[in-house]
């Protein structure tokens, strides 16, 4: 995928770390609320899986120490410079076993790449594998098969010497999951701007689906959570579960 390989040193560019604060401080504040009252002088763990360049997990660094993950080494690059203190692991969400605990797992929209139902029940058992007992799991997809609808995206950002335009449009995918047609803009300096183009492939599930998950994985759900992003004109479902008891 461009934008995470060959194109990750423009991502900053499209994306940048303020971007983030409002949908991650609604993470956090899920987090600290499911988790309860931290102890003195002590930082709870976190374990993101699909970590991307950890934008969200940015905002995270005072109140957890961080072990951040991801498919890609350049985007792993990305996430040493937005949390310098977090332990970075190349690795899948489905198969990573790390043969240690944490008291939270966070995974947001790098889930959106699990077509499958038993990539998603894989994903899970990670998550169950990585969490203590009484544990706290907050999953965050684009979107759930309720609130799917076509959509386009674009935006245009510059600086300095380089300039980004971005293109999205995303429609239904006969498997039933969802493509995003993707075309980029780049240019840099007095160089001609050069136009990239793909498509990603994302699975779609019912909110019956990923409850029914959840529980093959040994969750149970706490009350689920929908917020509106001040940017995003729809719902956005967060899915929050307790790893075993209490």
């Amino acid at each position: 995928m461009l934008l995470y390989t060959t194109l990750a040193s423009w991502y900053p560019l499209l994306t940048p770390l303020e971007n983030y604060e409002e949908e991650a401080a609604t993470f956090r504040k899920i987090f600290l609320d499911a988790l309860g009252e931290r102890p003195q002088g002590h930082r709870w763990s976190l374990l993101e899986l699909g970590a991307g360049a950890g934008h969200n997990t940015h905002f995270f660094q005072e109140d957890f120490a961080l072990v951040l993950t991801d498919l890609s080494p350049e985007m792993l690059r990305l996430a040493a410079q937005s949390c310098p203190d977090a332990r970075l692991v190349q690795g899948d969400m489905r198969s990573l076993r790390l043969e240690t605990t944490f008291d939270a797992v966070f995974v947001h929209d790098a889930v959106s790449y699990l077509r499958r139902p038993e990539e998603l029940d894989a994903m899970l058992a990670t998550a169950a594998a990585h969490l203590r007992p009484g544990g706290v799991l907050v999953v965050a997809p684009d979107y759930v098969a309720e609130t799917f609808a076509p959509e386009y995206e674009e935006d245009s950002v510059d600086e300095g010497e380089r300039s980004f335009r971005y293109h999205a449009w995303v429609n239904p995918a006969d498997d039933e999951g969802y493509s995003v047609d993707y075309v980029y803009i780049t240019r840099a300096g007095d160089q001609p701007p050069q136009v990239h183009q793909e498509r990603h492939l994302e699975g779609l599930f019912s909110r019956a689906s990923w409850e029914q998950a959840l529980r093959r994985a040994g969750f149970s759900r706490l009350p689920p959570h929908h917020w509106r992003h001040s940017e995003v004109d729809r719902d956005l479902d967060i899915f929050v579960a307790r790893h075993g008891g209490k």
